[in-house]
C-alpha cells in the first residue's frame, strides 16, 4: 500500500515502470512510437505492434539502447484473428502484459455530404473496431491473470469538439471514450482501469503529411492555446507513465485532455 507509515530513507521513483510489460499498436511512428518511448524511458518492457514488419524493426532498434526489452511483431488490426495471434505471440514472448496502449488509427477526410461506405468503414476498422478487439483480447489475458492492469485509449479532441470533414474520424473516437468507461465499470471488480488520453494537434508524420495543412493547424492552434503552441509526441509521455504506474491504481474512466489548453480557449 502506498501513502502508509513506511520509513522512507531516500526519495523514490514513483513512476519507475521497471518489470511492467507494454503494449502499444500502431507503434512504429508517430503517437504510437512516442507512447512507446516515454513507457521504455520509465523503464517498462515494450510490445510493439505496427504493419510494415521493417518499420517495426526501426522502432524496436531506437528502443533497445533504453535497456529494456522489445517484443516487435506485423499485426493488422483489422484482423480480430490477426490480434488474437498478435496477443498470444506476446505473451509467449514476454510472459505478461500489464498495461496496452490501443494507439493504431488512421485518419481522412470527407465532406459529411459525400460520405461514402468504404471511407467510412476503412476508417472505423482500424479507429473504432481495431481498439475493441485488441482491449477484449488483453482483457482475457488480465483476467485469466488475476494481477489487474491499465488500459489506455488514444482519444482526441474530436470527442469534445466538431471537425469539419472529419465526422466519421470524431463518430470513432467518441465511441472509445464510451467504450472506456464501459471497461472501466465492467472490468474495475478484476483490478483493471480504462481511461483515454485524448491529445489535442499533435506534430507527427501523419498531422504533417500535408506540410502547408499541418503548418496552418499548428499555427492555428499555437494562436489558441493558452500554453501557445501545438504539441509535439513526448508531450503525451507525462499522462502515459502515469496510466500505466500504480499510482493510477484509483483512477479509471475517465478522459485526460492533453492539448496546450486549446479546449478551454477555442
Amino acid at each position: 500500500m502506498l501513502g502508509d507509515d513506511r520509513n522512507v530513507t531516500k526519495a523514490e521513483n514513483l513512476f519507475d515502470l521497471t518489470g511492467k510489460v507494454a503494449l502499444v499498436t500502431g507503434a512504429n511512428s508517430g503517437l504510437g512510437f512516442g507512447f512507446a518511448e516515454g513507457l521504455a524511458r520509465a523503464g517498462s518492457d515494450i510490445i510493439l505492434w505496427g504493419r510494415r514488419a521493417d518499420a517495426n524493426e526501426r522502432a524496436a532498434e531506437k528502443l533497445r539502447p533504453l535497456g529494456v526489452k522489445v517484443h516487435a511483431d506485423t499485426v493488422d488490426v483489422t484482423d480480430e484473428a490477426a490480434i488474437v495471434a498478435g496477443v498470444a505471440s506476446a505473451l509467449s514472448a514476454m510472459g505478461k502484459i500489464d498495461t496496452v496502449v490501443a494507439n493504431a488509427g488512421i485518419a481522412s477526410q470527407k465532406p459529411f455530404i459525400e460520405m461514402d461506405a468504404d471511407t467510412y468503414h476503412n476508417l472505423i476498422n482500424v479507429n473504432q473496431h481495431g481498439v475493441v478487439f485488441t482491449l477484449r483480447e488483453v482483457a482475457r489475458h488480465m483476467v485469466e491473470r488475476g494481477a489487474g492492469g491499465s488500459m489506455i485509449v488514444c482519444g482526441s479532441g474530436s470527442i469534445f469538439q466538431g471537425v469539419p470533414t472529419m465526422t466519421h474520424y470524431g463518430a470513432a473516437k467518441g465511441a472509445l471514450a464510451a467504450l472506456a468507461k464501459g471497461i472501466a465499470a465492467e472490468l474495475g471488480p478484476h483490478g483493471i482501469r480504462c481511461n483515454v488520453i485524448a491529445p489535442g494537434f499533435i506534430i507527427t508524420e501523419m498531422t504533417m503529411a500535408d506540410p502547408q495543412l499541418g503548418k496552418m493547424i499548428a499555427d492555428s492552434v499555437a494562436a489558441k492555446a493558452p500554453l501557445g503552441r501545438a504539441g509535439n509526441p513526448d508531450d503525451l509521455w507525462g499522462a502515459a507513465i502515469y496510466l500505466a504506474s500504480d499510482l493510477s491504481r484509483y483512477h479509471t474512466g475517465d478522459t485526460l485532455i492533453i492539448d496546450g489548453g486549446k479546449i478551454i480557449n477555442n
